[in-house]
């Protein structure tokens, strides 16, 4: 739907990680993939949103 609209976005997938990774209060954390993650979701806030 989004490619359809014209609508630009990123998605990625964070393989053997499990629903939930970067809470790091469960045994699901994975702390790369975490750190990972975050890292991608604030460059992706300055980029769209600063």
């Amino acid at each position: 739907a989004l490619k359809a609209a014209g609508v630009s976005y990123e998605m990625h997938m964070f393989e053997g990680t499990l629903h939930g990774f970067h809470n790091n209060s469960t045994p699901r954390y994975n702390e790369a993939a975490a750190a990972l993650a975050w890292n991608r979701t604030i460059g992706f806030f300055r980029k769209h949103l600063v």
